[in-house]
């Protein structure tokens, strides 16, 4: 017997994880409706996706359009940290999913998933590590019945988006790749594809509480 139909609202659906995550989705029967909260106007993937133009840094611009969900998928951040200000940083990656999401719990949606990062933790001195997981500590206290938190080290993307530094990474991390075994696994590669449709299955698949998704788990979903 079929599940019920899942709709699904996702902030940050113009970045590279987020489009191949609704392009997976939308080819999903147990997807009903997909609502793209963007700053600027993306192709659509099919007709169960619908945007709105919203401006992430004020709840105002998108609650409205919350209500009725059952998923809120959540992959907004900056491209390249190390090249943003800090303020910036910390507005995007942590300020504004924050408030998505708190939005997205007074509007009744119980599931949300995260995009992250792999080694995250509250207490770090280091900024990027820390503010993710700030950020996650921030989600866990809204009380979501399920939340997924998606951990992945370097993500491989069929085209080098930022320049030299990355060029040389997709460069070396698929060789780099099978050196990392046991509790190194965790920093493999992923294909961008897998990761978006990892996403996009833990979201149909449903579940409660809290799950930490890593390299092994991304495989076993897609």
């Amino acid at each position: 017997m079929e599940g019920p139909m899942v709709d699904v609202v996702m902030l940050g659906a113009s970045g590279a994880v987020g489009g191949e995550a609704l392009k997976a989705l939308a080819g999903m029967p147990q997807v009903g409706r997909i609502t793209l909260l963007n700053r600027r106007e993306i192709a659509l993937p099919g007709p169960k996706a619908v945007q709105h133009v919203i401006d992430p840094g004020d709840p105002a611009s998108y609650r409205a359009h919350l209500a009725g969900h059952d998923v809120a998928i959540c992959t907004l951040g900056v491209g390249e940290p190390s090249k943003t200000a800090r303020d910036v940083f910390i507005r995007v990656d942590h300020d504004m999913p924050l408030t998505f999401a708190q939005a997205c719990r007074a509007a009744g949606i119980g599931h949300f998933s995260l995009l992250s990062a792999v080694g995250v933790s509250a207490g770090s001195r280091f900024l990027y590590v820390r503010t993710k997981g700030q950020l996650e500590d921030g989600l866990r206290a809204l009380g979501f019945a399920r939340l997924a938190l998606f951990h992945p080290s370097m993500i491989l993307t069929p085209e080098n988006r930022y320049g030299p530094t990355q060029a040389v990474m997709l460069a070396l991390w698929p060789w780099l790749t099978p050196l990392l075994a046991g509790p190194l696994r965790k920093y493999r590669g992923v294909r961008v594809e897998d990761l978006g449709r990892a996403m996009a299955v833990e979201a149909v698949r449903g579940g409660t509480g809290e799950a930490v998704l890593e390299w092994d788990t991304f495989q076993t979903l897609t």
